[in-house]
């Protein structure tokens, strides 16, 4: 019985050692190809392996991408995921400020993975629905937060939370698209300056 469990053990940690491995070739050849011109044969060869033992963990160029999106994703999950309990406007603000300012230097780290997303968004409906999912998700946490803030009398509560949530969302995604085609020149301060600015004086009282 321990022999059964140690070799199962063995196989699930190569399996796991064989799709990181996929994932490593993938994100450098879509970073050095672009997505149009990568082909999952391109990633096979990179990363040294079968095409059978390939096909096991993906199933085409889009699974594989779309397992870096996530991968990359749950680090911008992760801010969007921090607490918020503010108890003032100005607390609000700040951790608004702080949010923002990570998100869009996460976005700047990730620029060169991020910019082969956007590329797929537009080519791939497998990609497109993934992002329509991603962009679902954050909408949905940044509305519970307004939610919050109007309860505790913070925001006004004639603004719906879920269109302003939608607005809050695609305004941050615009920046990061941007921030991904412009190389770094962007003054990033300056960006989170002015969204947290117009968003909080338009948003809370």
């Amino acid at each position: 019985m321990t022999n059964h469990i140690n070799t199962l053990s063995q196989r699930q940690l190569k399996s796991v050692q064989t799709r990181n491995k996929l994932l490593g070739a993938a994100r450098k050849v879509f970073i050095d190809q672009g997505f149009q011109k990568t082909t999952i044969t391109q990633i096979i060869k990179d990363a040294e392996l079968g095409y059978g033992t390939a096909y096991v963990h993906f199933k085409n160029k889009d699974d594989i991408l779309i397992a870096l999106i996530e991968d990359v994703m749950n680090q911008f999950y992760k801010i969007a995921d921090l607490p918020f309990r503010p108890t003032t406007k100005d607390e609000a603000e700040r951790t608004i400020r702080k949010q923002v300012g990570s998100f869009l230097e996460l976005a700047k780290q990730e620029q060169r993975i991020l910019a082969v997303v956007e590329e797929a968004i537009g080519q791939s409906p497998i990609v497109q629905a993934k992002w329509n999912d991603i962009r679902e998700r954050f909408v949905e946490g940044i509305a519970k937060d307004i939610t919050y803030s109007q309860e505790n009398n913070l925001a006004y509560p004639d603004v719906d939370p879920l269109l302003a949530g939608k607005g809050w969302f695609y305004s941050n995604e615009m920046f990061l698209w941007e921030i991904t085609k412009r190389d770094g020149k962007m003054n990033l301060e300056d960006i989170v300056h002015n969204l947290t600015t117009m968003y909080v004086r338009g948003l809370y009282k």
